[in-house]
C-alpha cells in the first residue's frame, strides 16, 4: 500500500501525540501505585461533592472523586446541568470550546465523509479522528492545568493558625488550629493535638497493611468503602503477579482544610505532603516491574471520619494537581 506525502505526515503527527500522551499514561501507572493507586477515592459526607478548601500544603485544588458510593444531591448536579458538560467548566472559556468543536467536527467528518482530512478516504479519516482526539486530550490538560494554578491561592481554612507541630526528626508535621465547617446545619469542630497524631499513625498504618495485603488490618484503619477498594486494587495486583511494596513513609508536612461534624459523626479533611519509597515486584521473583528504590514524594487529602466516641478511620484519599 502506497502512502501519499500528506498521509505520510498524518501519520507522524499521529506519532508525536502518541509519543506526549503515553508518558503521562504510563506515568500513572507505574509511579502511583500506592494505596488509592494515584486516583481519587471514598466519601465526605454531605461534602462529598465539595472541594476541600486548599492549604500551605496542597495550594492545588483536590481533584473530584472517580470512585465513590456517595450519590450526588440534586445541589451538587445542578451546576453541572447548567454549565453545558465538560467543555463548559468554569475556566474552560476558548479552550473548552476549541476541543469542543475539534471533536464535533471529526465524528461529523467520519459521518459524512468531511472533517479535518476530507478527501483521504475512510481510513484517512479514521486516523484525523485519532489525531483530533489526543489533540483534545492536550488541550484539556492545559485548560485545567491553568484552571487549577489560578484557585491556588484560596485560602486555607476559616480558623486561626497559633503555631505549627513539629513532628519527628524536627521535620514541620500538621498546623494546628481551628477548622470550621462551612454551610448550614454544620457544626464547628476542633481539633486537637491528639487527633493530628492519630492522622499520621494511620497514614503510616494503612501504607503498611497495604504492602502486607492485610485486608483484615485495613478494615481496622478505614470505612468499608475505601477497603472495597483497596481489596479490588491488591486483587488486580494479584492477577497480574506483582505486589506492591511501600515502606519508609515519612510524613513531612500537613495542615487541616476542614473539619465538621454531622449529626453524631465527625469529619476532617487533612492535605498531607509524604515521601515513601513506592516500588511494584514480580510476585515470587521479586524482580523490579515499577517505581523505584529512591525516595519519592506525594501530596493528597485525607478525609477522616469518626463516630462520636469512636476511632478515626481513614474515609476518602484526594490527589492534588
Amino acid at each position: 500500500m502506497r502512502f501519499t506525502q500528506r498521509t505520510r505526515g498524518i501519520v507522524q503527527a499521529i506519532a508525536v501525540v502518541l509519543s506526549l500522551a503515553l508518558p503521562l499514561v504510563m506515568a500513572i501507572s507505574s509511579a502511583d501505585a500506592r494505596p488509592g493507586g494515584g486516583g481519587s477515592m471514598g466519601s465526605r459526607g454531605s461534602r462529598t461533592y465539595s472541594a476541600p478548601p486548599s492549604t500551605t500544603t496542597a495550594p492545588s485544588t483536590a481533584q473530584p472523586f472517580n470512585r465513590t458510593m456517595t450519590q450526588p444531591s440534586p445541589a451538587a448536579t445542578a451546576p453541572a446541568a447548567a454549565g453545558g458538560g465538560f467543555f463548559n467548566r468554569p475556566g474552560m472559556g476558548m479552550l473548552g470550546g476549541l476541543a469542543a468543536g475539534f471533536l464535533g467536527a471529526g465524528l461529523l467528518g467520519m459521518l459524512f465523509g468531511g472533517g479535518m482530512f476530507s478527501g483521504l478516504g475512510g481510513f484517512s479519516s479514521i486516523l484525523g479522528l485519532i489525531l483530533q482526539i489526543g489533540l483534545i486530550i492536550i488541550v484539556v490538560r492545559l485548560a485545567m492545568s491553568w484552571w487549577q494554578r489560578r484557585h491556588a491561592t484560596a485560602p486555607a481554612y476559616a480558623g486561626p493558625t497559633p503555631g505549627a507541630a513539629t513532628g519527628p526528626g524536627g521535620q514541620t508535621s500538621f498546623r494546628s488550629g481551628m477548622g470550621f465547617g462551612l454551610g448550614s446545619g454544620s457544626a464547628p469542630l476542633e481539633i486537637q493535638p491528639a487527633d493530628y497524631e492519630a492522622f499520621e499513625r494511620l497514614l503510616g498504618e494503612i501504607q503498611a497493611a497495604w504492602s502486607n495485603e492485610d485486608v483484615a488490618r485495613l478494615h481496622t484503619l478505614a470505612t468499608p468503602e475505601m477497603v472495597s477498594y483497596f481489596t479490588k486494587d491488591l486483587e488486580e495486583n494479584k492477577a497480574r503477579n506483582d505486589i506492591n511494596k511501600v515502606s519508609d513513609v515519612k510524613l513531612l508536612q500537613g495542615d487541616l482544610a476542614e473539619a465538621w461534624r454531622e449529626g453524631d459523626t465527625d469529619y476532617a479533611s487533612v492535605a498531607l505532603r509524604f515521601s515513601l519509597v513506592d516500588k511494584t515486584l514480580e510476585r515470587g521473583t521479586g524482580r523490579l516491574v515499577a517505581g523505584s528504590e529512591q525516595p519519592t514524594e506525594a501530596t493528597e487529602v485525607w478525609t477522616f471520619v469518626r463516630p462520636r466516641g469512636s476511632n478515626w478511620e481513614l474515609s476518602a484519599i484526594q490527589q492534588t494537581s
